[in-house]
């Protein structure tokens, strides 16, 4: 309990020390904030792996693992408290996109707000996913002008209209229109907005949380609610069972230093979302490249046409795993998404792969 109010300051180098009574009241406190307000529009209670504690313990671990570094640079405007509630407002939406039945809840607004742009890097991502759009789109000047300010340059639909001549309701209509009929769209066909391939979740290791909190036992918090005995105790399928039944894991959460996530992608190599935009947060994909290998993760493209235009693709693949056997690639459900392929189309392009050690393909396959 504390007599005073700490600064953000304190607040933070409580968190890095691993203070029981700072993070239950501050972190937790700032996250059950952010939960009210995102369970009112989203409707999250009740449903699995969307209630507070599964989510603000999932952003808790992340964090952790990282020195709670994402918190330390925060911008000079903004408060911790609100810069901490916007953080975790990734982590309800990436949950949300998992959670296929409550997906067309989420807006395309929503799915842009996904998009961190005060990272550099993923504003880059947006931008070139902003002009793809527009040079892959038959469009005239007008409706192109608006998209690229809107999006790419943030301009208010009173600007744009200011700029290009029109008034701000014709510019809202337009958008609408523009949005409907092409830019949700090809967003969807594109870049995985769809985001229905639940390979991966955002969870990590145990043992970084114990070491940092060094499981206390924590009295009931002041706003009623307190990190549980699960906190401490959230281990993920081992990847000993993983390779006795050889099969991918529903969920990967992590890799070894030896292990590839085997994804798939777009010949553009735009990793827009869906497994494709978690190998480009967390497994070194690169933004641009389509195909092959890529920090720890490979691409194979599944979005150019039939079935038959894949199969090159795997084939190269399951060659160069030949080639290093001292890699094990994780294949996931390529082309079972977004793409619009079943199990039954793409498992037997992977028939090779059986006899080949260090490839683990997902059940049934």
């Amino acid at each position: 309990m504390f007599c005073r109010r700490l600064s953000d300051k304190e607040i933070l180098r409580g968190f890095q020390r691993g203070n029981a009574d700072i993070i239950r009241t501050y972190f937790y406190g700032y996250c059950q904030i952010g939960y009210n307000v995102f369970d009112q529009r989203y409707q999250l209670r009740g449903k699995q792996n969307l209630d507070f504690m599964s989510l603000a313990h999932q952003y808790a671990l992340y964090l952790m693992e990282h020195d709670w570094k994402p918190l330390e640079d925060h911008s000079p405007e903004v408060s911790l408290k609100t810069w901490l509630i916007n953080g975790f407002r990734y982590v309800v939406l990436d949950a949300l996109k998992w959670y296929k039945k409550e997906y067309g809840s989420i807006t395309f607004e929503d799915y842009l707000m996904s998009f961190d742009v005060t990272s550099d890097n993923l504003r880059l991502q947006f931008n070139r996913m902003v002009e793809d759009v527009c040079d892959h789109v038959p469009m005239d000047r007008m409706d192109r002008l608006i998209i690229m300010m809107m999006l790419k340059r943030g301009f208010k639909g009173k600007e744009i209209a200011e700029e290009i001549g029109i008034t701000p309701a014709a510019v809202s209509q337009r958008y609408k229109k523009l949005k409907e009929n092409i830019i949700v769209p090809y967003f969807r066909k594109n870049f995985d907005m769809d985001l229905d391939m639940a390979e991966v979740i955002e969870e990590h290791a145990v043992g970084y949380a114990e070491t940092k909190m060094q499981a206390p036992a924590l009295a009931p918090a002041p706003c009623g609610f307190a990190p549980d005995a699960d906190f401490f105790d959230m281990g993920t399928a081992t990847f000993e069972y993983m390779e006795q039944k050889r099969t991918t894991p529903e969920r990967i959460t992590s890799l070894q230093p030896n292990e590839i996530f085997v994804f798939g992608s777009n010949l553009r190599g735009m990793h827009g979302g869906g497994a494709a935009y978690i190998a480009y947060r967390k497994f070194g994909a690169i933004m641009g490249q389509g195909v092959g290998l890529q920090g720890q993760s490979y691409g194979i493209p599944t979005m150019q046409g039939g079935v038959e235009t894949i199969k090159p693709y795997v084939d190269e693949f399951i060659e160069f795993a030949k080639q290093h056997p001292t890699l094990t690639f994780l294949v996931t459900r390529i082309g079972c998404g977004i793409a619009g392929f079943t199990d039954e189309e793409i498992s037997p392009l992977f028939e090779r792969a059986h006899d080949v050690e260090n490839i683990v393909l997902p059940e049934g396959w």
